[in-house]
């Protein structure tokens, strides 16, 4: 039986409240500072990396780590992870939640799969150079973990949950020391590709194009498309609160992925560990029957209203998507990693200029028509997160008048199809990392034969 005043009833709850001050303090910091207003850094990057400084200070002048003390149940750390973990699957499953309308014309069904095309294209393109760069590592420092690499596709890419993830299962099954930190630490060098060259990319485009730069990731006004009391929507305020209702859904949908992987992990002991790392991904295909299902009431008149709004799911899911991202970044442990910060700052610098450079020449190539609106977005987001990508959009497509946000959200269904091989070879890499470096970089030029075909094969008849 607990007692209320001990330090284990109160470390969880301490440590959710200091993540949700960091994130006030970055807020008020990134109002006040020119500097870091100017950044784009997102809030719950800086609000992580303030976190780890302090922890970082603390672990200097004490002998104890910051996250362990009794302030946070001795245990910090690991509900750190915890929390990166479950927050990066909650948010997947709101984000799913929410609905796709419209129909889409020829042209833009196609722009929508060649956005989901090149997301995963900038992967395998992310994964085969970091891997280059660990098996060569791997060759000069003896004992170095060569399959290292491959989390630059899912730090930058995918961002700190799934970067966490792999880290964790080639630290837990493959004895890669470091392994969830070096993820962790991969993610956080992408926030800062995605912030920091997004700024100078602004800024060259501001000079070079007379392009009219818009803040308005720091405007008072928010332009809202969703509407927040829809016709036939059950009320804001019933005898249920309206966010509660959204909050219920989005925590039942979580228990169903729970019982799913809970049962295929029983089933597969030997992939219990993958199969748990795939949390998110078997949490969206869970919220789609769901979804489903609740649609399939309303046709039998068994429910006569609409339970799910696009605008309150978008604000739950950008609450986990924030509380993922500074926990993600205050659970690094600078300790572990003091032999590899050469290799990482290399990983860095690589998964910035290839990100860069190969998604300027697909915007180029394939969507002339708005060609900086979707170099931004995908650049934001695949060194950083989709919030990343939408916060560098609006800069310069401010009311979202291109189809580069519509682009972002639609091509997840394709990104999830073509991506999936990749979730697969990332369990091989830690065991035949030079096989895996050949079928990334097959896969790779398979799938930029796919998103090049109309020029490829035009070229070919004329």
């Amino acid at each position: 039986m607990e007692n209320f005043w001990d330090y284990k009833v109160w470390g969880s709850v301490n440590l959710i409240a200091v993540l949700l001050l960091s994130l006030l303090a970055a807020n008020m910091l990134k109002r006040k500072i020119k500097f870091l207003e100017k950044s784009l850094i997102p809030t719950s990057v800086l609000g992580g990396t303030i976190l780890l400084v302090i922890a970082g200070i603390y672990d200097v002048f004490s002998q104890t780590p910051l996250f362990e003390t009794k302030f946070f149940a001795e245990n910090g750390y690991n509900t750190l992870e915890i929390i990166t973990y479950h927050t990066l699957a909650l948010g997947f499953i709101a984000s799913t939640f929410k609905s796709s309308k419209g129909k889409l014309s020829k042209q833009r069904a196609s722009e929508i799969f060649n956005t989901g095309v090149t997301t995963v294209s900038t992967y395998l393109l992310q994964g085969f150079v970091g891997m280059g760069i660990t098996i060569l590592a791997a060759l000069v420092i003896e004992g170095f973990f060569p399959a290292g690499g491959l989390l630059v596709a899912f730090g930058f890419g995918q961002g700190t949950g799934q970067a966490m993830n792999y880290g964790n299962i080639y630290e837990l099954e493959y004895g890669f020391v470091g392994g969830k930190t070096f993820g962790l630490t991969i993610a956080a060098l992408g926030f800062l590709c995605a912030s920091f060259g997004g700024v100078i990319h602004l800024q060259i485009l501001k000079r070079r194009k007379n392009r009219t730069i818009q803040a308005v990731s720091n405007s008072e006004e928010l332009a809202m498309k969703d509407i927040i009391q829809a016709k036939n929507e059950i009320p804001m305020q019933g005898s249920m609160d309206k966010m509660t209702v959204e909050i219920a859904f989005v925590m039942i949908t979580y228990l169903i992925t729970y019982l799913i992987i809970f049962w295929l992990g029983e089933l597969l002991p030997g992939m219990r560990s993958v199969i748990y790392g795939f949390n998110f991904l078997i949490g969206v295909l869970s919220a789609m029957l769901v979804k489903q299902f609740l649609k399939l009431l309303k046709k039998t008149s068994l429910s006569s209203r609409e339970y799910i709004n696009d605008f309150l799911m978008t604000r739950v899911s950008n609450f986990f998507f924030d509380l993922m991202v500074v926990a993600g970044i205050a659970a690094i442990r600078l300790g572990v990693l003091k032999s590899y910060w050469g290799i990482m700052i290399i990983l860095g610098v690589a998964g910035l200029i290839v990100t860069y450079a190969y998604n300027r020449l697909v915007a180029k190539v394939l969507f002339p028509a708005y060609c900086e609106e979707q170099f931004m977005m995908m650049y934001g987001m695949l060194s950083g997160t989709a919030s990343t990508g939408t916060i560098l959009l609006r800069e310069i497509d401010g009311e979202f008048k291109t189809p580069a946000a519509d682009n972002m959200v639609y091509q997840n269904f394709p990104a999830i199809v073509f991506g999936f091989p990749l979730m697969i070879l990332a369990t091989l890499a830690p065991k035949k990392p030079v096989l895996t470096f050949i079928i990334l970089v097959v896969f790779y030029l398979v799938l930029n034969i796919i998103l090049f075909r109309s020029f490829i094969f035009r070229k070919r008849t004329k």
